[in-house]
């Protein structure tokens, strides 16, 4: 997992680089400005020699950043166009050091500064953004980066407009933003104002909230998160609790899990699923096929009586179809327990928490209730267990831990009201408070821990926003668990880094299958099949 830091904590990474390593805040401009080039270097093939750009540049270091590239470029045999937004007697510290430098370069009369030119803010910006007549293969956003906490006003307000007419002109292929598109504040999520849409953002140290999480993260186009030489140390100290999943966090758990010599069923975890009514037998399908497929060694999937037959008709012929009627969830002897994929309660005001429920295929909150206080295992929470958490003040435990899995509308019932601004908050929140792992499904999926830690999944897309996916997840999820419970005893903390790991993978399945079938037509069932090519990827 990557730590997402704010602007103020990147400024603190960077003033303890310098000041407790020694090493000087100009080598740190330097080798962002050297990530930047091998980036750009390694996205155009490895070699960027007779490549046009024009470097848009800001007063500050993030102009300094864009500074020090335009001549790292033109180095390598780019063709590099630097525009200031300012003098260069207004740029300070590291960036005036590396405007005076590109200064010199263009005042020579030297035949090898050809192809290399700067502009300031005295010469007509109307006349050179709007009429340069250059035409760049490449605009390089290096105006404000991090820095940013007011919205784009005047002249370079109008310069996000015509950056997107330029792209729709062919004046300019791609548009690369340095560390965040300006425009954005990094600390947010939201946008503030007009903001810049990149094609690719090269980011250093640590991604920033606004490179991440949307809406904000959808005008960075590609992320790269380059290093620049602050330690590890430095970050990991921070006191930051929000992170981004990576594919180093899936790799890790696959090893862990991996199919020994010696393995059989049961050292490979066992599923309880408990799910459908009359109505949605397909979510008890999905659910059991789904954790099957993603690696559990046995699965069991318990449902109404009257619907036992469609399901037994459609799941996989490895998988254990039970009457929910005749099953006592508190005996089984399984590693995890899903409850709730497209169930249907009725509430009965006659009949009080405590009380003893009969088993029908209209069952009642106090039912679920019951599973899951007197449970023997851990348990994913989906759906219409989660309606009834509603009415309950429900607390986990660390022996067998809870994973609630809503989507907005379920998580509002969960809080008994609107969501606030942020989100991030509102889940860490919540999972401290109860006591849970809270999985908060979206676009870009939210999962929160009980010590606070809060990681966003960067996998996954648009098309999974049909019927079932939820089904599909959540089946995903226990067998997930299912496969680390097997060999470890239940804690919160490997729940956690399973829950990480999995939805990792069941978004990179949906990423997968996009490419496939396309967001538009692609189905849950296609993330399920897909789940082997994103495990083989991986």
């Amino acid at each position: 997992m990557q730590k997402i830091l704010s602007a103020e904590e990147m400024r603190e990474v960077d003033r303890q680089t310098t000041e407790k390593y020694g090493i000087p805040s100009i080598i740190l401009m330097e080798n962002a400005a050297h990530a930047a080039a091998n980036v750009i270097k390694e996205k155009l093939g490895g070699s960027v020699a007779g490549k046009s750009f024009l470097i848009i540049c800001g007063k500050g270091n993030n102009g300094g950043d864009g500074a020090a590239l335009a001549r790292i470029l033109w180095t390598q045999g780019a063709i590099t166009h630097v525009y200031l937004f300012g003098k260069i007697e207004e740029t300070k510290g590291d960036a005036r050091i590396n405007f005076d430098i590109i200064k010199k370069i263009t005042d020579s009369a030297l035949p090898n500064n050809i192809g290399f030119s700067l502009r300031f803010d005295e010469d007509s910006k109307a006349d050179y953004l709007h009429h340069t007549g250059i035409v760049e293969d490449f605009v390089i956003d290096a105006l404000f980066g991090t820095g940013l906490t007011r919205k784009l006003e005047g002249e370079i307000k109008e310069l996000t407009a015509h950056l997107s007419k330029w792209k729709e002109a062919l004046v300019c292929s791609k548009i690369i933003s340095i560390d965040v598109p300006s425009g954005l504040n990094a600390d947010l999520s939201e946008q503030i104002g007009e903001n810049i849409q990149a094609d690719l953002t090269i980011t250093f140290t640590s991604p920033k909230l606004a490179n991440v999480f949307p809406p904000a993260s959808n005008f960075n186009g590609e992320l790269v998160v380059a290093n620049i030489g602050s330690p590890q140390e430095l970050i990991d100290n921070s006191p930051s609790k929000t992170f981004l999943a990576e594919k180093e966090d899936a790799q890790i758990w696959l090893e862990k899990t991996r199919v020994e010599k010696d393995s059989y069923k049961k050292t490979r975890g066992a599923c309880l699923i408990v799910a459908g009514s009359d109505d949605f037998s397909g979510a008890a399908i999905l659910a059991a096929n789904a954790c099957f497929a993603a690696g559990a060694g046995m699965v069991s999937v318990a449902v109404p009586q009257n619907i036992k037959s469609i399901v037994a008709a459609k799941t996989s012929d490895e998988i254990i179809v039970k009457t929910l009627e005749n099953t006592n969830v508190a005996d089984e002897k399984v590693d995890i327990i899903a409850l709730g994929c497209g169930m249907q309660i009725g509430r009965n005001p006659h009949v009080s928490k405590g009380e003893k429920h009969s088993i029908t295929p209209l069952l009642t909150c106090g039912f679920l209730q019951e599973i899951i206080e007197n449970r023997h295992a851990p348990m994913v929470l989906d759906a219409e267990a989660l309606n009834a958490l509603a009415e309950f003040d429900l607390q986990g435990s660390d022996e067998f831990p809870l994973i609630l899995t809503p989507h907005i509308g379920e998580f509002k019932k969960l809080l008994g009201r609107e969501i606030g601004e942020n989100k991030i908050e509102e889940v860490r929140n919540f999972a401290e408070k109860h006591n849970v792992i809270l999985v908060l499904k979206g676009e870009r999926s939210l999962i929160a821990a009980p010590n606070g830690t809060v990681v966003i999944n960067p996998t996954g897309n648009a098309g999974i926003s049909r019927a079932g996916s939820g089904d599909t997840l959540t089946g995903i999820v226990a067998a997930f668990l299912a496969q680390t419970f097997a060999r470890n005893e239940p804690n919160l903390e490997n729940a956690f880094e399973t829950v990480v790991a999995a939805l990792y993978l069941a978004g990179l399945a949906g990423d997968i299958a996009a490419e496939k079938f396309s967001e538009r037509l692609m189905t849950a069932s296609d993330v399920r099949h897909c789940l082997q090519i994103a495990i083989e990827k991986i």
